[in-house]
Formats: structure tokens, sequence, C-alpha cells
């Protein structure tokens, strides 16, 4: 199975009483999702399930896709590690999964699946950490893919 993290572009700064999860996008965050979604477009099959956090700024990163994306609270910024894996039914889904989500949980996700442990690992705005499962010689590998940020395209 594909699991494909990646972190929301940049986003506006939160305004004093304003909420967390209504910061949009700034100029530059368009710019830098527009790059990886077409770097994504390249590689995704087209079979893969998009799961994007209810957060303005990831679904306007995600909107760069053109794909049809599903909404998944469990992805909001105060997730877990287990709700994100849970809702990309890792490792038994049968497509690809693109995540698209907050730090520092696709870090510390990251981290659990090529460590064994959650450590507080950075997941760059608008990159992508491409993860693959794989079973040989009767064990599950977990395998890094590729690791692509927005300002290296």
């Amino acid at each position: 199975m594909d699991l494909i993290l990646w972190r929301h572009a940049e986003a506006e700064l939160l305004r004093e009483g304003g909420h967390d999860l209504e910061r949009r996008l700034t100029a530059k965050g368009e710019r830098q999702a527009l790059r990886m979604a077409k770097w994504l477009n390249q590689r995704l099959p087209a079979s893969t399930r998009v799961l994007v956090s209810p957060a303005l700024r990831t679904q306007g990163t995600a909107l760069a896709l053109g794909r049809d994306v599903r909404t998944v609270a469990a992805l909001a910024p105060d997730a877990s590690v287990d709700d994100l894996l849970q809702a990309a039914r890792w490792p038994q889904a049968a497509e690809p999964v693109l995540l698209v989500g907050h730090q520092p949980t696709l870090g510390l996700l990251a981290a659990r699946l090529l460590t064994g442990s959650e450590q507080a690992w950075s997941v760059k705005k608008g990159a992508v950490w491409w993860l693959r499962s794989r079973e040989r010689d009767g064990q599950t590998e977990i395998i890094l893919q590729a690791v692509q940020g927005p300002d290296f395209l």
C-alpha cells in the first residue's frame, strides 16, 4: 500500500480572535500547492483516495490537485497518528491513499512507520513524504519512496 503524506502549504498566521481551521493559504502557499499538485498528478494513480483535513489551508492545498477529495474530521490539526492510520486503513487499503494534513502529526506518523517509534520529525510546509508498505519474505517492509518539497520543483 502507498501512503502519501502532504502537509498543507504556507498559510496565513492565526489572527487574534480567529479560528485555526479558518486560516487560508497565502499567495506563496497557493503557488506551493500548485507546484506540488503538478508533481503528484504526474505520479499518482487515478485510483488514489485523497483524504483532507477540514481546515481551510488543507482544503486549499488539495484543491490544486483537481481531483475528488473527501474531507475527514479525523485529520484535523489535533488528530493523533492512530487517527490518521485508521482513516487511511493502513496498511490494508487496496488503493494508494493521500493524506493532506498537519504537523506535528504527519512527522510523528512518518517516524513511527519508518522507525517504529513516534519522533518529532518535521515535514516542511507543502512537502510530500511517500511511503510504501510491502511484504517480502514474510516480513512487512516500509519503504520511503520519495520526499519532495515545493521549493525544489
